[in-house]
């Protein structure tokens, strides 16, 4: 039985925590604040709660498969799943509106003919088929296989596909997001469409590879689903099953130092000079943090390390109460897309200037009596993705930006300033303190080509017992690549450095 420490109770370093539990080492969990799940957290007010970092789960067999290996109860027995339906409802800057029906090429190929027109759907469909060959060809690698050696490969060759021009005898390979809406859907609205499925993930379409496009691609073929609740429950529920198996929990206690002995990781040392030996270190922390805590280089030339300087997009969110009932065929996700998604861009890439533009602004409404007071009020959360180096410490700051979302919600929300009883911002300081990222920065999702740019590190480093976790390693960040993470840095330390991926 191995002594293993545990930085951080994310959803990566339960899902890995639980998982060598299970397999007979004594685990310990250093929480430097007082709760677990990283950002999947919940504020409460008035009767109203909401949840403040994922609000939909994709790829939910991650945590069938977490639940299924480290005990008796399937996760159906610990939490309620909901198949969320349609997906998403799109509000376009030109009025015009879609629904698009969860999980069913055919009904979303209707849809879009119906509401952009004949011919739109069809060419969604074409791109989903791509997207699809695009997934086939990375999933294993970038999802359930530590990261290779000769990482390079995946770097240097683009899975997504060619499409053979109509008027030229060649193909043409799309390299941007942004090229695959220009190119292939020829619709400046399935363009948007696509470019705010990316966006959502911190990714800007325009510097995006294509492979990007398995995220669309994810929600499509394996649903997007609500875990009644709230995604708080989901965290809750890995929390009591890491109990369940033994796990120790201390919270309020911020690890300051890995302890070295003979040349690898042995231990933490906390706050109050107590040091906790340790066979072997994980650690669900971003990488700058991580570099603190060691005080030496974890990755030599040629590795793949995550940029000290760039800072990735973080978000800016709304919790809002509303009096008033939620109405009737009201979908539980609503994307309201900007006139000018240019410049959207173009602030998050260099946040300048007095007035930021309108965003692209993500408005979740559940039915869930669990979030209101009563069925004659309405929680609602806002979500956009923004520049953490904006300047978010001014306040003035923040009352423009949620002037703007509020201004966008309102084209989703019928009456919405009426209905207002109170809001509550949630800026990117809310998501640094709950998670230590410098900013409150979100990583997204490892994907292939991209020059190795959008990969993240590999789950084990050059100090021998130190193990990486969580949205800050290999496979990147998202719910459903966290829960992964955890299944192979557990498999690193159960099976060795032979352990070549979940099966």
């Amino acid at each position: 039985m191995a002594r293993i420490a545990v930085i951080g109770a994310g959803m990566g370093a339960m899902a890995a925590a639980a998982r060598l539990a299970v397999a007979g080492h004594r685990v310990v969990v250093y929480e430097r604040t007082e709760t677990y799940g990283g950002a999947v957290r919940r504020f409460e007010r008035d009767g109203f709660a909401f949840d403040t970092g994922p609000g939909l789960l994709t790829l939910p067999a991650v945590y069938r498969d977490l639940f299924v290996k480290t005990g008796k109860e399937p996760l159906e027995d610990c939490v309620e799943l909901v198949q969320v339906d349609p997906a998403a409802r799109h509000v376009f800057a030109d009025g015009t509106e879609v629904s698009l029906p969860n999980a069913s090429r055919a009904g979303v190929v209707a849809a879009l003919d119906e509401a952009l027109g004949a011919g739109a759907g069809e060419r969604w469909g074409d791109f989903l088929v791509r997207a699809r060959e695009a997934w086939d060809r990375t999933r294993r690698p970038l999802l359930e296989e530590p990261l290779w050696p000769n990482w390079q490969v995946l770097a240097e060759k683009e899975p997504y596909p060619a499409v053979p021009h109509r008027r030229l005898l060649r193909t043409r390979k799309a390299r941007t997001v942004a090229e695959i809406g220009s190119w292939e859907l020829r619709d400046e609205r399935l363009a948007d469409l696509l470019g705010s499925q990316v966006l959502a993930y911190g990714l800007e379409p325009r510097t995006a590879p294509a492979s990007a496009a398995v995220l669309p691609y994810m929600e499509h073929a394996f649903g997007t689903w609500y875990v009644r609740g709230g995604i708080r429950a989901l965290a809750r529920a890995v929390y009591e099953r890491c109990v369940q198996r033994r796990v120790e929990f201390v919270f309020g206690a911020e690890v300051t130092r890995i302890v070295e002995k003979e040349g690898r990781a042995a231990g933490v040392e906390l706050t109050d000079g107590t040091v906790a030996d340790a066979d072997h270190v994980v650690a669900d922390v971003d990488p700058a943090r991580l570099r603190a805590l060691t005080g030496r280089p974890l990755d030599a030339d040629g590795d793949v390390r995550a940029d000290p300087v760039a800072s990735p997009p973080t978000r800016f969110g709304l919790l809002l109460a509303l009096r008033g009932g939620r109405e009737p065929g009201t979908a539980h996700r609503t994307i309201v897309h900007p006139a000018a998604p240019e410049s959207e861009l173009d602030f998050l890439a260099s946040p300048g200037g007095d007035v930021p533009p309108s965003p692209t602004v993500t408005v979740l409404r559940p039915d869930d009596p669990a979030l209101r007071p009563d069925d004659g009020h309405e929680s609602v959360v806002l979500s956009a993705v923004v520049s953490a180096e904006a300047p978010w410490e001014d306040e003035s700051t923040v009352r423009r930006y949620t002037d703007l979302v509020l201004e966008a919600a309102g084209r989703a929300i019928p009456g919405l300033r009426e209905r207002l009883l109170w809001h509550e911002v949630r800026a990117p300081g809310h998501v640094e303190g709950e998670t230590g990222a410098r900013s409150g920065a979100v990583p997204a999702p490892a994907l292939a080509s991209g020059q190795g740019r959008f990969l993240h590190p590999a789950n084990t480093t050059r100090l021998p017992g130190l193990y990486r976790v969580g949205g800050w390693s290999h496979p990147g960040g998202g719910l459903p690549h966290a829960g992964m993470s955890g299944a192979l840095v557990a498999g690193l330390i159960v099976e060795g450095p032979d352990f070549r991926g979940s099966q």
